[in-house]
């Protein structure tokens, strides 16, 4: 039976955040399911992780924020399927729901974004650079360290990415570092002055990769969702994200776990993992391993093996409940 005879085209409801970076990846996901013949809708929602600005992620309850609000969406039956930015969402899913698709990832690095200053090098005397990410203020005060600039200050930047620029460009901060994905989805890559490379700063497990939970009772939603999987990107990110999971991941660690596929040698999989001591009293440990990865549990197994590698170097191991 060809796949025209079977198809049966769904109705299907997103919820979704409603930042503009958070509609615009759920109208994309719309487009491709709409391409394959399927109604779709959208259902906006506003989620804590939205409503408290505040205070860091880290003090309020971490990544679980941005999704828990369209879970119960899902749970409920107003929405079916949910698009996440899937370095926000937990290393594991609540009972009941299932990740049923990662799709093809975006840059994933760090992007250095200020109006006066192209480079890290170029701050001026006690400026002040803002990120929201624990990982970030470690790899940074670890750079500016080595640059002998303990003057310059990492405060706290939370809000949307509009709210983050605007915070700056009203002058709180002199740079600030943000996901250059969400940047170039929003066709904003000329406010990017700088891109780190992986080597220098290590991008967060899942970062530039989109997923989409559903119920795990819905097989009719998993099969029509399986053309949007991009499974070179699925074991990239089982990879870093076995790594977190393993190391108690939140957004209270700060840590970092970035792979991507050896150009040489086909199939084989390298695999970084830093962390760092957000008091600064040790040193930043990374670590990394390679591996033939053709499968989920392949790349969770080369996840592992890169967690006990970083325990062995120091980043301490998750405290038992």
């Amino acid at each position: 039976m060809s796949d025209s005879k079977s198809f049966s085209p769904l109705s299907i409801v997103i919820a979704t955040r409603e930042s503009r970076l958070a509609l615009w990846q759920a109208e994309h996901v719309k487009a491709l399911l709409e391409g394959l013949g399927h109604s779709v809708k959208l259902l906006g929602m506003t989620t804590k992780g939205d409503q408290i600005l505040d205070r860091s992620l880290s003090k309020v309850g971490g990544k679980g924020l941005f999704v828990k609000e369209l879970e119960v969406a899902l749970e409920e039956g107003r929405a079916d399927i949910a698009v996440h930015s899937l370095k926000d969402v937990p290393m594991d899913l609540p009972e009941g729901f299932d990740l049923a698709c990662v799709m093809e990832r975006e840059d994933p690095r760090d992007a250095w974004v200020s109006p006066v200053c192209a480079t890290l090098e170029e701050l001026p005397p006690n400026a002040i650079v803002g990120t929201s990410s624990l990982r970030r203020q470690v790899l940074l005060r670890d750079a500016l360290d080595a640059l002998g600039r303990q003057d310059v200050r990492i405060e706290p930047l939370r809000g949307n990415l509009d709210t983050r620029l605007r915070k700056l460009d009203e002058g709180g901060y002199h740079a600030i570092v943000l996901a250059a994905a969400g940047l170039k989805r929003l066709k904003l890559e000329d406010r990017i002055r700088a891109i780190f490379e992986p080597d220098r700063s290590l991008p967060a497990a899942g970062q530039g990769a989109l997923g989409i939970e559903v119920r795990a009772d819905r097989a009719d939603l998993m099969e029509a969702l399986k053309p949007l999987i991009h499974w070179p990107t699925w074991y990239r990110v089982a990879a870093e994200r076995t790594v977190s999971r393993a190391m108690g991941g939140s957004c209270s660690m700060p840590l970092a776990a970035y792979s991507d596929w050896d150009v040489a040698e086909p199939g084989q999989l390298r695999l970084d993992a830093s962390w760092g001591d957000p008091e600064g009293h040790s040193p930043l440990v990374r670590v990394g391993a390679q591996g033939e990865v053709g499968s989920l549990q392949q790349a969770e197994a080369l996840g592992l093996r890169v967690t006990q590698a970083l325990q062995a170097a120091g980043a301490p191991a998750p405290s038992t409940p």
